[in-house]
């Protein structure tokens, strides 16, 4: 095994407050309720359509979805990088994984443009790969992008593991046929990822947990 493939939002990055600002700047331009940064907690995961589609009134059935939809995109490209940062102890992490030789890329439900464009800022110097939603990839959890990921590092799924906080992360593993390292200092409590099915043996509540995790996997593979 040396190949990871990390989510982004929530697993590498904490993106919860300029998400929230921009779903709020463009539910006030719409005159809908604002919503607090928990509330879009619980929404993200599954990409701008279904997080505009839980923030909304009525959904998709809302008159206004689309515009709604464009008006959070166009403030979210311009906005993406306002209050974003790495978790703790990540760049520590990427730096140790990349010196034993690990190849790393990112795959994640945000805009395809976003996510190259924050990879290239905070992660330019260990991704191999970095994989948003277009209009030719399939969303997580369907596998797309997984297969995508490794096919730019031409790699098999059999070197490969997947890291993410989410219960569609869980299920993108899954699809993917990788074992699936969940953590839990992103957007899903411990409880809420062990209710979707994560393996506890496989869940890390701070980077430095990683590496010897990464390290018994390898073991197990004899």
């Amino acid at each position: 095994m040396d190949t990871i493939i990390f989510d982004l939002d929530g697993t590498l990055l904490d993106t919860l407050e300029d998400l929230t600002d921009s779903v709020n700047y463009a539910m006030e331009k719409f005159g809908f309720p604002l919503h607090t940064i928990e509330e879009i907690r619980s929404f993200v995961g599954n990409g701008a359509p279904k997080l505009i589609e839980r923030s909304i009134p009525q959904g998709k059935e809302n008159p206004s979805y689309d515009a709604v939809l464009a008006a959070f995109k166009e403030h979210y490209a311009a906005h993406c990088e306002d209050k974003t940062n790495p978790y703790a102890g990540i760049m520590e992490l990427l730096a140790k994984l990349k010196d034993k030789g690990y190849r790393m890329a990112v795959v994640s439900n945000k805009f395809d443009g976003a996510v190259k464009r924050l990879c290239e800022k905070y992660f330019g110097g260990y991704l191999e790969a970095a994989i948003g939603e277009s209009a030719d990839v399939k969303r997580k959890p369907a596998p797309d992008t997984v297969y995508r990921a490794l096919r730019e590092l031409s790699c098999d799924n059999s070197r490969a593991v997947y890291v993410g906080d989410s219960e569609v992360d869980i299920q993108t593993a899954k699809n993917a046929a990788l074992p699936c390292i969940s953590v839990t200092w992103g957007f899903r409590t411990a409880g809420q990822l062990k209710a979707a099915g994560a393996n506890e043996k496989l869940m890390i509540g701070h980077p430095q947990e990683l590496l010897p995790l990464l390290a018994k996997l390898r073991q197990a593979e004899g």
